[in-house]
């Protein structure tokens, strides 16, 4: 959305986000979003695994490292120093109470905003503990109002009728996607961590990487269902004049519907709470222009399809900004 509106001459005057919202806001506002971009879609499915940094207490992965490599990319700067008014949105969960960073450590404020419950631990300051901002604001509109800039552009994440984009396909090693897709789905199946668990998951790291200079024959995935599983194959009551796609012999494909792991149960809880909160945030604070990007195109755990998702990114945000551009004339 970013690379769209600057391609197009607009000016960037201020910007607010939680969660990844925080982090590409905050890495755009220092200046290090290319050097971000190009980080983030030179990443294999090994390189995210060992970005996993197992953790045995409130939350499936510390987030060192993943957040460290950010930090490299950024620097030590304060939200003060950046070139545009900047805003993260956390939630403090022992005052109840929505936190907005807008001074102080860039770092420590991405890193706050982005610690999604279950996945990745608090950040605890003081008497503070600090988890996503999404919980109680998935959209901060409100920061960027007193801008009293010519246009408020809101990114929603958490569409549901947006059943015409389908996320871009890129090939990849496929045995080695298979086997990568079963370790984080094993990660989210197994919460709360044991250390034997844990250990085995580690162990399963090298596993992948003797595998991967073996070319490992592709093995079927025990832990997910796909387009190819007899669940979501099953035929559908919806008549064919409907417009549902169908599979090549003739029956209705439908979405897989229930959680396949405790993470993905807590997830989903989390992204119905997200959804009905956005729809306020956009009710009461209307944004001049409102890309909705469909939160089913990917599954919780796919960090490693950043090229997938920017160039989805980019098509939905040129169908809008046409939208958009074409009713003021």
């Amino acid at each position: 959305m970013i690379e769209e509106l600057e391609r197009r001459g607009y000016e960037i005057a201020c910007i607010a986000g939680c969660s990844m919202g925080a982090v590409i806001g905050g890495i755009y506002a220092a200046g290090k979003l290319e050097e971000y971009r190009n980080w983030i879609e030179s990443l294999d499915y090994l390189d995210v695994l060992r970005l996993v940094d197992v953790s045995f207490r409130l939350g499936a992965i510390r987030g060192e490292k993943v957040f460290g490599q950010i930090r490299k990319i950024v620097g030590e700067i304060n939200i003060e120093q950046l070139r545009i008014p900047y805003t993260a949105v956390a939630t403090d969960l022992t005052n109840q109470q929505e936190i907005w960073f807008q001074e102080g450590c860039l770092h420590q404020a991405m890193r706050a905003s982005a610690a999604i419950p279950s996945l990745f631990t608090p950040v605890v300051q003081g008497n503070r503990t600090l988890v996503d901002g999404g919980i109680l604001n998935p959209l901060p509109i409100i920061p960027v109002v007193s801008s009293h800039c010519d246009l408020i552009v809101a990114v929603n994440l958490n569409a549901t009728n947006q059943k015409q984009y389908t996320l871009p396909v890129i090939e990849r090693p496929a045995a080695f996607k298979l086997r990568f897709d079963s370790l984080i789905s094993s990660l989210g199946s197994h919460l709360p961590f044991r250390r034997k668990q844990a250990e085995a998951l580690l162990g399963l790291e090298k596993e992948l990487e003797q595998e991967l200079a073996a070319e490992a024959v592709e093995v079927p995935n025990p832990w997910l269902a796909d387009a190819a599983s007899p669940r979501a194959q099953q035929p559908s009551a919806a008549p064919e004049s409907d417009g549902a796609p169908k599979s090549a012999t003739g029956s209705f494909i439908v979405d897989n519907v229930g959680p396949a792991s405790l993470l993905d149960l807590i997830n989903q809880s989390f992204e119905v709470m997200q959804t009905s909160l956005a729809q306020y945030k956009i009710a009461g604070y209307p944004p001049d222009v409102l890309v909705n990007v469909p939160k089913r195109v990917c599954r919780f755990f796919e960090f490693y399809k950043a090229p997938e998702l920017i160039a989805l990114g980019r098509e939905i945000a040129r169908d809008t900004l046409d939208n958009h551009e074409a009713e003021k004339r």
